[in-house]
């Protein structure tokens, strides 16, 4: 017949340790991720793009479907 307090006792007393290795892991790994988040980031003014609202895009011309291209070619204005 086995003992029934020694087997929780020994249950809670693993789970206690998987919980701190995980949180262990955890924190380690949220450490190192910022650290190398940080030092991939550019070291300088951020700049936005200027764009012109005017200005139409650069788009490629539409294959006609006889040269092989799309069935279907649409480009339409954000106007």
């Amino acid at each position: 017949m086995c003992d029934m307090g020694m087997t929780g006792e020994r249950r809670r007393r693993v789970w206690r340790w998987a919980v701190i290795v995980w949180v262990l892991a955890v924190a380690v790994g949220g450490g190192l991720t910022l650290w190398v988040q940080d030092s991939t980031e550019p070291q300088g003014p951020y700049v936005w793009e200027q764009t012109k609202p005017g200005a139409t895009p650069d788009l490629p011309p539409c294959p006609a479907p006889d040269e092989g291209g799309a069935a279907l070619c649409v480009y339409t204005d954000a106007d």
